[in-house]
């Protein structure tokens, strides 16, 4: 028999509390859904108004893994949802995760949460821009954290202030905060930085995808800021071998980073770091902070 639970007034039929969805820890899809209940304060601010795409894996991270931007059947009808382009000529809607209801019925289906830059009223307007630190081995985060810190300090010389996160996989994620923009020219300042952090770091940084280049080099993508694009929400579980999480780090961790251990967070440790730091990506949530593009 499922189990309905009440949230906010709103009937869920929770299922497979039980089910280990990450062998290795033995963490189940009962923790993943407490997880998301007790970080909804912290999340929802970040997908608040954006359609979201998820990344389903109801067998775990071992098991089949679909994206799908589409509603999916059996989407309650209070769910709320936006119709959002796909393409010149279509449009589709998507899923707004902007209530705790929605975040569990949506963490029922085991998903990672992924976002646009945009919000759905303002579609391909973007008021982040983001760049994806991607290592290509033997380089690890411990790398990516050299690039960050470099990239930083060349955007606040154009007077925008970045945040870290960690991607949750291998690498890390620079989050800054715009005045509303569109997206072609977010994507193509982006790309600049990305071709000048290359051209000043060539033994570190790559600013193309291509695999022959990327070993032991941190990959500068800046292609997440093209309006189709999404990238991991903030406090994300991830459908790894372990429950990472895509958890905001502060820049005194980025500089001390000296070994990949130590910026990877499971979904236990983001509550104490919570409590202890709040959110430390709060500021991408204040209008007054946004930067303009030079």
């Amino acid at each position: 028999m499922t189990p309905i639970t009440m949230v906010e007034g709103r009937r869920i039929a929770l299922s497979n509390l039980d089910k280990v969805l990450y062998p290795r820890t033995g963490f189940t899809k009962g923790e993943v859904l407490h997880y998301y209940a007790t970080v909804a304060d912290s999340l929802l601010p970040h997908v608040r108004d954006r359609p979201v795409s998820f990344l389903r894996y109801p067998d775990g991270p071992d098991g089949q893994l679909f994206f799908t931007k589409n509603p999916p059947p059996g989407t309650p009808d209070w769910v709320r949802t936006a119709r959002v382009p796909r393409s010149e000529d279509e449009s589709a809607e998507q899923v707004i995760v902007d209530d705790l209801p929605t975040l569990m019925w949506a963490a029922n289906l085991v998903v990672e949460f992924h976002t646009p830059q945009w919000t759905a009223g303002r579609p391909a307007v973007a008021d982040r821009m983001v760049l994806d630190l991607d290592p290509g081995p033997p380089a690890g985060v411990v790398e990516c954290c050299a690039a960050a810190l470099w990239l930083r300090d060349r955007l606040a010389a154009d007077g925008l202030h970045s945040y870290a996160k960690t991607s949750g996989s291998k690498g890390l994620h620079l989050a800054v905060a715009l005045e509303p923009t569109p997206s072609e020219l977010v994507s193509a300042y982006a790309k600049a930085l990305a071709q000048e952090a290359e051209r000043a770091l060539p033994e570190l940084v790559v600013h193309r995808m291509a695999k022959a280049l990327r070993p032991g080099k941190v990959f500068v993508d800046h292609s997440q800021n093209a309006a189709a694009k999404t990238t991991a929400a903030p406090y994300t579980l991830r459908a790894r071998e372990l429950p990472t999480v895509s958890a905001p780090v502060s820049w005194e961790e980025v500089g001390a980073c000296r070994t990949a251990s130590d910026l990877v967070f499971l979904a236990d440790d983001i509550l104490p770091r919570l409590a202890r730091d709040g959110d430390l990506l709060a500021p991408l949530l204040d209008p007054a902070l946004a930067g303009r593009l030079p």
